[in-house]
């Protein structure tokens, strides 16, 4: 029992030090997610538009990107176009996390470099997993 809760502990510790930037324009959504991966351990800054996104990244250093598409001063898509640009942030995983639910979306989404795309409203656990996984992706 107590190595379990000490496993536990350690991994909440390890996650302390990891960075996640989260675009969002809509208030409600950007609140709740960056809440829970708060609490789950994580460093999160959040971002309700895109203006300042450049500026952001090179301040709080990522170490994963969730991006809504919709936002109110730049296409997501664009957004991703230009991320894909910069050569310094190609390794930043992106998650998209958007209303957008056709496979068209998804696709070109993917093509533009997100690594995986989840369709709002979203599972949080499932969202938790995938962003563990990816983060480990990076640790190896």
């Amino acid at each position: 029992m107590a190595a379990k809760l000490l496993s536990a502990l350690q991994k909440r510790q390890s996650q302390q030090t990891r960075r996640i930037l989260l675009i969002e324009d809509n208030d409600v959504n950007r609140m709740l997610l960056s809440d829970y991966l708060s609490y789950q351990g994580y460093h999160v800054q959040s971002l309700a538009e895109a203006s300042n996104f450049f500026s952001s990244v090179d301040e709080f250093q990522p170490e994963l990107i969730l991006l809504d598409l919709k936002l109110p001063d730049i296409d997501g898509y664009v957004l991703l176009e230009q991320i894909q640009q910069q050569p310094q942030l190609g390794n930043i995983p992106i998650i998209v996390v958007s209303a957008f639910a056709f496979r068209a979306d998804r696709e070109k989404a993917m093509k533009l470099g997100a690594r995986r795309y989840f369709v709002k409203p979203i599972n949080l656990s499932h969202l938790l997993q995938e962003i563990q996984e990816e983060l480990a992706c990076l640790s190896r």
